[in-house]
């Protein structure tokens, strides 16, 4: 049975406050001990207790290797109570250079690669730290930092590196805590320590001459940085914004013409094989059909190959589309949320991080020479004492070899403190020489210069400062760029202006013929096919639009509600069956009707009129919808007016022909028309009774021409008694003019 739980243990609380206690915990848990990365030294705690694993199994740049599971095993046990694999995989990225541009982790084995594939398992490979993880931990043992006690309470941590290397700017950071994320970019040591020394001169330097020195990031996978400098320095004000990010490739000139593009850097943290992978989906759905094949050549450095489909393809189009459509451009974004003194998270702009740990370096050095001063004093007594001892030796002698309480009577004959008598009665014999007193003196005598010089420092802030300068231009020829580890990786570039990548590029170029009947079912049939009787409709259907394209091409859809709808060729259905309602790809109202159907031809001008007679000329370009409502050009009086045609003006037509419903024809020149983006229109013809039947556009040279029955033309180039002005009311037509008021069939 189970126990009775005492009420002594029973706290009576509201669930949502206690739900609210116990989530607060958490997420100050994950801000301060796990995503978050503290602005000193730019380490979580899981990065910060590995290298300290790692030291304290002296594993250095110098020595040999150890497995990494004795490693994970000491995080684990010692410090970090987690899983063994999320310290593995910690300890993994801290080793891949593609990852992290100063590695702090030397790793030999499996450790990963650039294209996703994970490490071997801890118990294969094996690690020791870099010379910049053991910069960030030097001095550590000089009462530089805090320690604190460890989970079980059996050992200690340090709080924080001295951190003799800029890590938090140089290696970047990401995480997701409670609420609140940081993303900081890697950068150039050179170009941080540049900023450092200026930002020691000069305290209130502004961000844009600190930009001046740390151009923007330095991500380890190169690649060019296109943001440009207005928006860097906006971002590293504000500690918020984001990098654009390109590939960087070169063009390799190939037989007869041909080329191939090769990419050699590719954008940070984008895996190779899903990008391959990418292109090669582009390649398979036929999404990109200027690009021809994609080959990875790779090796230890990046060559992916970029084949276009024909040598007429410029490659600056082919990269442009490949940018907009693939990982080969993308932006990582800054956000320089800290732990500032560790304990409270904040934003920060460049100068605010700079200057943080600048004030951790000073920090440092304050605690060092502390500590040696510490040490100094100490030494200098039991220097006293020896030096005492060599003055009195024979005495010494004798008191060691005849009283019994020896140290007492050392303290008491020769004014002795406690530290000296036992470092006398440890002496070796060895030690009595005359040489070892000279040498004793010349040490006592240095020790107190170098008292005075750090005595000297801890009072004067100035000095404090330049000797900070000089670890720092140190710490510079170390990783600098003439070293190989240091060299700038990312370029920059300018901006590249918005590029308009031709429909062409993103669809195959393939002849179609466009069918709609009269009742909307509209259809895309493959090849230019003869537009005759064996082309079949629904029952009760039959044709009223039909022509050939390519299905690079657009269509424009007038309807009677003075709108013009655009569909790309490529997006209309199939040949198969009847094809679908165009109703259902445009917002086009059941009791609207189509009005037109045509080719968009770029810079062609249209006639657009209404029934009533009003009308104008719209450019082509200008009707151009992108959306499925459509584009208004005419408006329209609801229930009294309705668009009803469209007629495109061909090149050379210098005249308009219209005809009414009360058969009266008129004729007026083409300049004559108003040119509109959208309106009403002006008067075109005048009405007693009836409406605008057609309308049409014509070279006067070539003469009117129309259908006549039979399938036969007509053409009238006498036409004196039909030309007028626009807007009067015209005459009959001539002899044989068809009866439905037509010009075409």
């Amino acid at each position: 049975m189970n126990k009775a739980i005492p009420e002594d243990n029973i706290l009576n609380a509201p669930l949502g406050d206690t739900l609210g206690d116990r989530y607060l915990s958490y997420a100050l848990s994950t801000i301060m001990s796990r995503s978050l990365p503290d602005v000193r030294d730019g380490l979580k705690p899981v990065h910060r207790r590995l290298l300290y694993a790692m030291r304290q199994l002296k594993l250095n740049p110098d020595t040999g290797f150890k497995k990494c599971a004795r490693v994970v095993g000491d995080v684990i046990g010692k410090y970090h109570p987690h899983g063994d694999q999320s310290v593995y995989d910690a300890m993994v990225r801290l080793s891949q250079e593609f990852a992290v541009r100063y590695p702090l982790v030397d790793g030999q084995g499996n450790f990963g690669n650039i294209d996703g594939d994970n490490a071997a398992a801890m118990r294969y490979t094996e690690a020791r730290m870099t010379e910049v993880a053991t910069a960030l931990m030097e001095d550590i043992d000089k009462q530089t930092v805090d320690f604190r006690e460890t989970y079980d309470g059996e050992e200690e941590e340090p709080t924080v590196m001295p951190a003799n290397f800029p890590n938090l700017l140089a290696n970047g950071a990401m995480g997701i805590a409670v609420g609140m994320a940081t993303s900081i970019p890697p950068h150039n040591v050179d170009e941080i320590c540049g900023a450092l020394l200026h930002l020691i001169k000069t305290p209130n330097a502004g961000i844009a001459k600190l930009v001046d020195f740390i151009q923007g990031p330095d991500f380890p996978t190169g690649g060019t940085i296109v943001e440009p400098r207005e928006n860097i320095i906006e971002a590293y004000a504000t500690g918020r914004g984001s990098f654009r990010m390109r590939a960087k490739w070169h063009v390799e000139p190939g037989a007869r013409g041909m080329y191939q593009i090769i990419i050699t850097e590719i954008p940070y943290q984008v895996q190779k094989s899903r990008l391959i992978e990418k292109i090669a989906d582009l390649i398979y759905n036929k999404r990109l059909p200027i690009l021809g094949d994609v080959l990875d050549e790779s090796s230890e450095d990046i060559r992916v190959v970029i084949e276009p489909k024909n040598r007429t393809i410029e490659p600056e189009m082919l990269m442009e589309s490949l940018y907009k459509l693939t990982d080969l451009e993308n932006r990582f974004s800054l956000n320089m949320n800290v732990l500032e003194g560790g304990k409270m998270p904040r934003v920060m702009n460049l100068r605010e991080v700079l200057q943080a740990f600048l004030n951790h370096r000073q920090d440092v050095l304050i605690r060092r020479s502390k500590y040696r001063l510490e040490k100094i004093d100490h030494r200098l007594e039991v220097l006293g004492g020896y030096l005492i001892a060599f003055l009195n030796l024979d005495e010494v002698i004798r008191i060691i070899r005849y009283e019994d309480e020896v140290k007492k009577c050392l303290i008491d004959t020769f004014k002795l403190t406690d530290v000296q008598a036992d470092a006398i009665l440890n002496m070796r014999l060895r030690s009595l020489r005359k040489l070892e007193e000279m040498e004793l003196k010349t040490e006592h005598n240095s020790l107190i210069e170098e008292k005075e010089m750090l005595l000297t420092l801890l009072d004067n802030e100035e000095l404090r400062w330049q000797t900070i300068a000089t670890d720092i231009k140190g710490l510079k020829k170390r990783f600098g760029k003439t070293t190989e580890l240091g060299r700038r990786r990312s370029e920059f570039d300018d901006a590249p202006e918005a590029t308009i990548i031709p429909l062409e590029a993103m669809i195959e170029k393939e002849p179609v013929t466009i069918i709609c009947s009269k009742m909307g079912w509209i259809r895309a049939m493959k090849g230019h096919m003869a537009i005759d009787d064996k082309i079949k409709y629904k029952e009760g259907d039959e044709e009223r639009f039909a022509f050939h394209c390519q299905t690079t091409d657009k269509v424009l859809l007038f309807a009677t509600n003075g709108r013009f709808y655009t569909l790309g060729a490529d997006k209309l259905p199939g040949g198969r069956g009847h094809g679908e309602p165009v109703r259902l790809m445009i917002d086009l109202g059941n009791d609207e009707e189509i009005v037109s159907l045509s080719l968009y031809k770029p810079g062609s001008m249209l006639i657009v009129a209404s029934e009533t007679g009003r009308g104008f000329i719209a450019e082509a370009d200008k009707v151009i919808a992108s959306t499925k409502n459509g584009k208004q050009v005419m408006n329209i009086e609801d229930g009294k007016n309705k668009a009803v045609l469209s007629r495109m003006i061909e090149e050379g037509d210098d005249h308009v022909a219209l005809i009414g419903q009360n058969r009266k024809l008129l004729i007026f020149p083409v300049d004559q028309m108003p040119q509109m983006t959208r309106g009403r229109g002006a008067i075109l013809q005048k009405y007693k009774g009836g409406m605008l039947g057609d309308i049409i556009s014509f070279n006067s040279n070539n003469g009117l021409s129309w259908e006549m029955r039979g399938g036969k033309t007509r053409t009238e180039k006498d036409l004196a008694d039909w030309i007028g002005k626009r807007g009067q009311v015209g005459r009959m037509p001539p002899h044989g003019f068809p009866s439905n008021n037509k010009f075409s069939r």
